[in-house]
């Protein structure tokens, strides 16, 4: 990775970092050479979302209905309708088997991460694997949650504890989305400092439980289910994204279109829920890029050192524990290093189009249309992860606490290590990175048809739009492709 020696260059680095949430830096063990420049990648991207705007501005101009896209299937196959009792009793028994699961094996099983079922399949399978379920199927998550489905078997223990109607709040749905955004920060903020073992995660796995029956009984279930548990909210997020929708009758929509059409605007907890969905995936690959520690170690040591009067070698113990609060600190504060970013843009998009709407109700209405780079940038970033340990759920199932069974006969698959082509991958992300943001380009631009009724405001409500989206991809392609250049 190119280390830049200037404070200028760093500078000009961290607000290109801001725009991008595609920070998602992937180590292979190799270094590998970008067959061109990385400039040219970025000038095509650039010129892809361009021509891709002109298209959209010229052709899209009627404004779009309301789920103008979906084919309703129960009603062409009656036998296609809402999912059997039968079906949902099994999901939910899955779900709630496999949580339990992963919660016993760390406190019975082996202490070694790879060996133990628990880790891969809470952090891979679900964590990261489940959201391309979702974005497929819909929000099934909402169905099969088992964190409800324990609230729920304890609300037929105990009548009414946990209903809507005897919860010990009077309207909790003043909290809003806040309850899951922290949850969301405390859960990533776990998974990249919390030293995470198959013993400390079926603690904290218990703990969230605990959490999520003290939440229900306070908030009520149904608010608490849909505003409080954050898996919750960010899967009815990715769901919004799916070619299937499953809430009432069943019907079939284009994929990620269902996003733009909504009519109502996100608030401001929820707005910072999706940018953090972006700001989290960009920390997480630059929290540990050289480039991030040298701005630690190499930058503010000489300052800290002129400000206390220390040398160096006495302040190192000090930053030795320093380091996780500085972390910590950037993580927090990545959601709204982000929603100041974009409500520049989106008040620059109301000056364009005239408009006397609210900022932060054209901010809320415009906020679904990034669910699509959400999307791309989590599977881009993680895809590496899951090929390579993912597919090593078969073998645990069998052997769930490393003690050397084969339930299944597949204790012995896929053990040995799986390295993808890494020419493949990079390409891979270049087109998943520049296909997201066209569509969100164009969520965006159906939003503003919606909102602003008239296709030459919409159009030019789009422009400061448009370099926003410029930005998050050619930066993004740029710092995705620095670890995969040979360090000078």
């Amino acid at each position: 990775m190119v280390v830049h020696n200037s404070i200028l260059r760093r500078s000009c680095f961290l607000f290109l970092t801001v725009l991008s949430p595609a920070a998602a830096a992937h180590s292979f063990g190799v270094v590998y050479t970008l067959p061109v420049p990385i400039e040219l990648y970025l000038y095509g991207a650039g010129a892809a979302l361009a021509l891709s705007f002109l298209v959209i501005a010229l052709f899209a101009r009627a404004q779009p209905a309301l789920h103008s896209a979906e084919i309703d299937l129960s009603a062409h196959f009656s036998s296609l309708g809402r999912p059997s009792r039968w079906t949902v009793f099994v999901g939910r028994g899955l779900a709630l088997g496999a949580l339990l699961l992963c919660i016993v094996s760390g406190f019975i099983g082996t202490a070694q991460s790879y060996a133990n079922i628990n880790m891969t399949l809470f952090w891979i399978v679900f964590g990261l694997g489940f959201v391309w379920w979702v974005a497929v199927l819909g929000d099934v998550y909402a169905t099969i949650n088992p964190w409800r489905t324990i609230v729920d078997l304890l609300c037929t223990i105990k009548n009414r504890i946990f209903g809507s109607s005897s919860a010990l709040m009077r309207e909790p749905q003043r909290m809003g989305y806040w309850p899951a955004l922290l949850l969301y920060i405390v859960f990533i903020w776990f998974e990249l400092f919390g030293l995470s073992r198959p013993p400390v995660l079926s603690q904290w796995l218990l703990g969230y439980t605990l959490l999520n029956i003290a939440g229900a009984c306070l908030t009520g279930r149904r608010y608490w289910f849909r505003y409080g548990e954050f898996f919750a909210v960010m899967m009815a997020l990715y769901g919004r994204l799916s070619m299937i929708r499953l809430q009432g009758t069943l019907a079939l929509r284009t994929p990620m279109l269902a996003a733009g059409d909504n009519r109502d605007a996100a608030p401001v907890g929820l707005m910072l829920f999706i940018l953090f969905m972006l700001s989290s995936t960009a920390f997480d690959g630059l929290h540990e890029t050289v480039w991030w520690r040298s701005i630690y170690w190499s930058d503010l040591l000489p300052l800290w050192s002129e400000v206390s009067g220390r040398q160096g070698v006495q302040l190192f113990p000090l930053l030795m524990k320093w380091q996780q609060q500085w972390n910590v600190f950037w993580l927090a504060l990545s959601p709204l290093l982000y929603f100041g970013v974009y409500l520049l843009f989106i008040a620059l998009s109301r000056s364009f189009a005239t408009s006397d709407k609210p900022l932060l109700y054209i901010a809320g209405r415009f906020a679904y249309s990034l669910l699509p780079i959400a999307l791309v940038y989590h599977v881009s970033h993680y895809f590496t992860l899951i090929y390579t340990q993912g597919v090593k759920i078969t073998a645990l199932a069998s052997d769930p606490f490393g003690w050397g069974w084969n339930l299944f006969g597949t204790a012995t698959w896929y053990r040995g290590s799986r390295v993808p082509d890494i020419e493949f991958v990079w390409h891979a992300q270049v087109g998943l990175i520049v296909i997201g943001h066209v569509i969100s380009v164009y969520l965006a631009h159906r939003q503003a048809l919606i909102l602003f009724q008239d296709h030459r405001r919409a159009v030019l409500s789009q422009i400061p739009m448009l370099v926003l989206m410029v930005g998050f991809t050619t930066a993004g392609l740029w710092i995705l492709s620095l670890p995969l250049q040979p360090a000078s």
